[in-house]
This record gives C-alpha cells, sequence and structure tokens, in this order.
C-alpha cells in the first residue's frame, strides 16, 4: 500500500541510504493556489502503489509557513526531496508567481529524476523556462506512461486491477485537472 511519505516513521538524512534502498517516491512541487489538484495527482499516484510526498500533510512544514520561518520551510522541503527518488513539478499558470517551485526544481534538478507535469489547459510554449529543462507531462496518457514505468508494472495490468484510469475514461479522477490526450508533442 502506498502512502504519503511525510507518514512514514523514518525519515532518511542521507541521499545515498534513500537511493541505496531503492525507495520509489515521488515529491509533489506546486504551488499553493494549485493544491487541490496537487492533491488529486497525490492521490492518483498513491492508488497506483507509489508513494508520494506532498507538502499539504506536513503538519512541520505547514507551522514553519505560518511563523514565516523560511529556513525551517527550507530544511522541510530539503527533507522531503532527499527523502524522494522523482519530482513532479505542477506547473499552471499559478506556477508563474510561485516563489518555492523554482527553489524545488533547482533544488531537485540533480537529486531526483524531475518532470514537469502540465495542468490543464497549459499551451504549447506556456511553460516557465526554468521547467523546460526537465522531462515533460502533457496529458493524463503521459503521466499513466509514467506511473507504469515508475512503479515497473505493465500499463495494461495497472489499467485491469484499476489501480490506474484509461486517459480516455470520462470519470478518470484527473479529468478536471489535466488533459487527456494531446497529440501534438511538446518540443
Amino acid at each position: 500500500m502506498a502512502l504519503n511519505r511525510y507518514y512514514y516513521p523514518t525519515k532518511y538524512d542521507s541521499r545515498n541510504k534513500v537511493l541505496s534502498l531503492g525507495i520509489k517516491c515521488v515529491f509533489i512541487s506546486h504551488q499553493q493556489k494549485d493544491k487541490d489538484a496537487a492533491k488529486k495527482i497525490a492521490d492518483y499516484l498513491i492508488k497506483t502503489g507509489i508513494d508520494v510526498y506532498f507538502d499539504a500533510y506536513d503538519g512541520d512544514l505547514r507551522i514553519h509557513h505560518q511563523s514565516n520561518n523560511a529556513k525551517a520551510v527550507t530544511d522541510s522541503i530539503r527533507k522531503g526531496i532527499n527523502n524522494s527518488s522523482h519530482m513532479l513539478v505542477l506547473v499552471s499558470p499559478n506556477t508563474l508567481y510561485s516563489s518555492w517551485v523554482p527553489f524545488e526544481i533547482g533544488y531537485g534538478y540533480d537529486k531526483t529524476e524531475l518532470f514537469v507535469l502540465c495542468l490543464k489547459g497549459i499551451p504549447k510554449g506556456g511553460l516557465p523556462e526554468y521547467a523546460r529543462s526537465a522531462s515533460i507531462v502533457r496529458d493524463i496518457y503521459d503521466l499513466n506512461n509514467l506511473i507504469s514505468r515508475i512503479s515497473k508494472i505493465d500499463k495494461e495490468i495497472l489499467l485491469e486491477t484499476k489501480m490506474m484510469s484509461d486517459y480516455g475514461n470520462y470519470t478518470n479522477p484527473l479529468s478536471g485537472v489535466m488533459d487527456n490526450l494531446i497529440n501534438d508533442p511538446y518540443n
């Protein structure tokens, strides 16, 4: 059963320890105004058996934000990234106004496998320049492929067992936050 790694009792201070144990965990980077979309994506990943670090459940981080303790916020973010194998950066028009997303990308760039996920309606060319160096997940179809790759479980098995929803399924929980399929490549 996958979980939000904030709740996992063991937090590793050593990045090498995380890597040596083969831990698969996706750090969800997002702008606060996109937290509802981020939660849906985090829940979708958890349902497929992939652990996530999603800051909305990190009580320490929330307290640090409320008390304007930038050093403690930075330390919490670093700990979340250090305990993750992958980073999924959610991009929307709100991301342009984020002060933390660029920091998270910079910190996680050479520590995690970095992906940029376009939320619904991001036009071709609409990504901030600092996000274009990562692999781009444009739609639900791409996300399902990424999940299969991270979990090392064939996509068809994930679909058959209902751990994942087909991109064309109108009941897909991500239909409201991501495009289903975009045939026009981003690059």
